[in-house]
């Protein structure tokens, strides 16, 4: 990918705090799942309960490995593999160390491996996992539009990208553990 200088101005921003961006799905919120102040402000930013937990978005299980239970790395490959063709979101069990934050204090927390060019960039730009939540302040539609996301924004977001035509269906999840399909 060769970024443009406002993708390349959004992984600065990215890399202090959240910002707004097309992802694989839907149009969304994200932050550095490293960086816990910036998790904080996504959560406050959508008035989100912060026991929901939140999705770990990657463009490598690399990146999402820290947060997970080491013996579910294969299991998680094999699933990614398996459902490479739509976009998923697996619960999968969560190492203990990862942040009630990130989890919402489940022993579960949510990943999604995705192809996606800019997230690609994001992450290895940033040397981490995204978190990532639809652009909406919580049980409001989400923004399809950068006028949207300032409604439910305000001066709040420091940066934004604007969404792209086919943001507008979120992942299936899946608990990797049950096979149970939650969405």
């Amino acid at each position: 990918m060769n970024p443009s200088f406002r993708q390349r101005l959004a992984l600065r921003y990215l890399c202090s705090g959240v910002i707004a961006h097309p992802t694989d799905t839907i149009y969304g919120l994200a932050c550095l799942a490293s960086n816990p102040f910036a998790v904080s402000q996504l959560i406050q930013l959508k008035h989100r309960d912060s026991s929901k937990g939140l999705i770990l978005l990657a463009s490598d299980i690399d990146y999402v490995a820290p947060y997970i239970d080491s013996t579910f790395i294969s299991d998680l490959v094999d699933a990614v593999q398996m459902a490479k063709n739509q976009p998923t979101t697996f619960l999968v069990p969560a190492d203990s160390n990862t942040s009630a934050l990130l989890t919402g204090g489940s022993p579960l927390i949510a990943v999604r491996i995705t192809k996606n060019p800019l997230v690609q960039y994001f992450c290895d730009g940033a040397d981490s996992a995204l978190v990532s939540s639809s652009a909406n302040v919580q049980g409001q539609k989400t923004a399809t539009s950068l006028l949207q996301l300032q409604a439910h924004f305000n001066k709040g977001l420091p940066f934004a990208l604007a969404p792209i035509q086919y943001n507008n269906q979120a992942s299936i999840i899946i608990n990797l553990l049950t096979g149970e399909r939650i969405r």
